[in-house]
């Protein structure tokens, strides 16, 4: 978790800086597509303030109120984080029709697209490297923050090639045109981390999770794991909840059960990035499920097998066994 503080202040004070590069740009320019980038980067120091503290709750242990852990509290800083763009978006395009109708003059062009190119470099390799530590950490705030920075470099980009095109034609209100473009983009780009954050706060199907979790069981699966089926992931922050129903031979007793049991948790928590808590429902195999039992030995069988059940997204997620469906 030190990990992460630590990024997260590097972008706090990296944007802190920005910000203020940003504005001094705004005013030797008057340029209102510049304050529409410097306006991004206030949201880009509140964002990066709120994700500290958010990762600060998350990783509080787990109490009697909080069963999970705090880990949810990312997805909160992310809804922030996007609430937050998309505010700025609408202000953006606000004052930007206000100058369209009502024009002002703008003062060197090209010393203030230099100090935008700079920053728009400066956050493109912040937030690649914000997305790097985001995938070793398992930690959504840190991706949220990457792809903000990101963003907010190619709309600096963008706002660079319109203000050498505004100062090679002299057309003026191509600026407040080029800042309702780019209010339009951080709306949409707000919007998408918006989504993202209701997604898991409402525990919406984290299907990239569940299809690594079946990639991983399908590689390491035991013959007596006959069948499985109702797997269900959520993510709390860093830390990933699994339940499902597993069937087992149904004459093992209630320690090998156990100890099959056991065996599927500590596999998963060896082979991912990521604390995992796995919580199994042991179903008893029944005669239909001979058909496609992989237990060559199995005392009690009363059909041969005749087909192999690849474990898949579409069939482990289903809440009901293989045979029930035809299978």
């Amino acid at each position: 978790m030190q990990s992460k503080k630590k990024v997260i202040l590097i972008s706090l004070g990296v944007s802190i800086l920005l910000m203020l590069a940003k504005f001094i740009a705004y005013f030797i320019t008057s340029s209102n597509s510049i304050l529409t980038d410097a306006a991004e980067s206030i949201v880009n120091v509140l964002a990066s303030a709120f994700a500290f503290y958010s990762i600060y709750i998350a990783a509080q242990p787990k109490d009697t109120n909080h069963p999970y852990g705090h880990g949810k509290v990312e997805f909160f800083s992310v809804f922030v984080e996007g609430t937050l763009i998309v505010i700025a978006g609408i202000l953006i395009i606000f004052k930007s029709a206000y100058n369209l109708v009502y024009p002002h003059k703008i003062d060197e062009l090209i010393a203030g697209t230099i100090i935008i190119a700079g920053t728009g470099f400066i956050n493109f390799v912040l937030g690649y490297y914000l997305l790097g530590q985001s995938k070793k950490l398992n930690s959504i705030t840190l991706f949220a923050d990457g792809k903000h920075l990101q963003t907010d470099a190619y709309t600096s980009a963008g706002l660079v090639l319109g203000l050498l095109l505004i100062y090679l034609t002299g057309l003026n209100y191509l600026d407040s045109v080029l800042s309702i473009a780019l209010g339009l983009f951080i709306i949409y780009s707000g919007y998408k981390l918006v989504r993202r954050s209701v997604s898991g706060l409402m525990d919406e199907s984290d299907f990239e999770t569940a299809d690594e979790v079946i990639s991983i069981l399908k590689l390491n699966r035991k013959d007596s794991w006959i069948d499985m089926h109702n797997l269900r992931t959520q993510r709390y922050g860093p830390d990933i909840h699994i339940d499902c129903h597993l069937t087992l031979p149904y004459y093992f007793d209630l320690n090998k059960v156990h100890e099959e049991v056991s065996g599927v948790d500590a596999m998963m928590n060896s082979k991912v990035n990521s604390s995992i808590e796995f919580f199994i429902h042991a179903d008893p195999c029944v005669p239909e499920c001979c058909h496609y039992c992989r237990m060559e030995n199995c005392p009690v069988r009363s059909a041969p097998k005749t087909r192999d059940i690849e474990w898949s997204i579409e069939n482990v997620t289903r809440n009901k066994k293989h045979f029930s469906d035809g299978l």
